[in-house]
């Protein structure tokens, strides 16, 4: 039993980490000109894969997200301070999950997601960015980082999340559909 939950924690750590990681840097490839600002962008596809990836392994992809965040922050533009690295990761690991439990709790989502619909996914984004988005800015504007935490950078990193996530979620059932009329 307990060999059984930690494979399945390894498993939800490790894959969350690597496809964070990997989609990040798709989406800085793809949409490298629509940067807003330092952490900020136009379009974030992995603010969709974070919900995602939260919606279906909980704590172990918290925690995956976390540690992928982490890393690209340290490895990449704020690598100036390890202190700001590990609050963008823990920012950018457990948004989404506080926004997976206000939503299981409030818009009375069933734990496996059984009953999850149009309406209630909205909800599930529009509260992850809001909720990500704040803890950003407020975070970039604690750690005293040049041009961010200003209302326009949350509202752009808003917006960013919010199409990000509605872009990745279309791509994925987009392509469940034509897997299915591949199999037929």
């Amino acid at each position: 039993m307990m060999s059984k939950l930690s494979s399945e924690w390894l498993l939800g750590i490790s894959i969350s980490l690597i496809a964070y990681y990997a989609l990040f840097y798709a989406n800085d490839w793809l949409t490298s000109y629509l940067s807003y600002g330092l952490g900020v962008n136009w379009i974030y596809l992995p603010a969709g894969l974070r919900l995602f990836l939260i919606l279906i392994f909980g704590l172990p992809g918290a925690l995956g997200i976390a540690l992928s965040s982490f890393l690209i922050s340290y490895y990449g533009d704020f690598a100036t301070n390890i202190t700001t690295c590990i609050g963008i990761g823990l920012i950018s690991g457990f948004a989404p999950y506080i926004a997976r439990l206000f939503v299981l709790r409030q818009i009375s989502i069933a734990p496996d997601l059984s009953d999850l619909n149009l309406p209630k996914l909205l909800s599930c984004i529009l509260i992850y960015a809001v909720l990500s988005a704040g803890l950003h800015q407020w975070w970039y504007l604690v750690r005293g980082l040049d041009e961010t935490g200003s209302f326009n950078h949350f509202i752009v990193m808003f917006l960013g999340d919010v199409l990000g996530s509605l872009l990745l979620i279309a791509l994925v059932k987009y392509s469940l559909d034509l897997l299915r009329a591949y199999r037929t």
